[in-house]
């Protein structure tokens, strides 16, 4: 941890202090919103999302995907950058109140901890198709799908990157 207290990675935490943190805001009334994703090389698409992940609520919460689940996911090559880095840049958004690093591909123990009223998913994922979808739900919460902003992609990035 930094030793400022306007440090991003003070709004970094691991899954054992989620609950507990997401059990004292329900019980001040905040609405917690959750969303998760790779978010390896940030960009306006993702600065975006984020802001209107955050104005469905009082608080924002977002799981990282850990180097592993991302591999995983995207594939060899990938992520550009480590779960820490990651995790850095997104805390410093002030549209984010915490961020959580998971190592799993489903979100579903961080979603778990976090409880939320809301759980965010990019445009790309249909409500139907979301594995978490009945989780999300059996905990008394909803999906929302927001929409991306066209023409920003990390996958774009990393392609016009690579070309050079």
């Amino acid at each position: 941890m930094s030793d400022s207290k306007f440090s991003s990675e003070n709004k970094i935490i691991d899954l054992s202090r989620l609950q507990s943190i997401s059990s004292r805001l329900r019980s001040k009334g905040k609405t917690i919103v959750t969303t998760n994703g790779a978010f390896d090389i940030l960009h306006v698409g993702h600065v975006k999302y984020l802001e209107k992940a955050k104005s469905l609520g009082d608080v924002l919460i977002v799981g990282i995907n850990s180097d592993s689940s991302v591999r995983e996911l995207k594939g060899k090559g990938r992520p550009i950058n480590d779960e820490k880095s990651r995790a850095i840049v997104v805390a410093a958004l002030e549209s984010v109140d915490y961020v959580c690093i998971f190592d799993h591909h489903l979100p579903l123990e961080f979603i778990a901890r976090a409880f939320p009223k809301v759980h965010v998913k990019g445009g790309d994922y249909k409500v139907k198709n979301l594995p978490e979808k009945s989780f999300v739900e059996s905990l008394g919460g909803s999906i929302k799908i927001v929409n991306f902003e066209k023409g920003f992609s990390t996958t774009s990035v990393v392609k016009k990157i690579r070309k050079g």
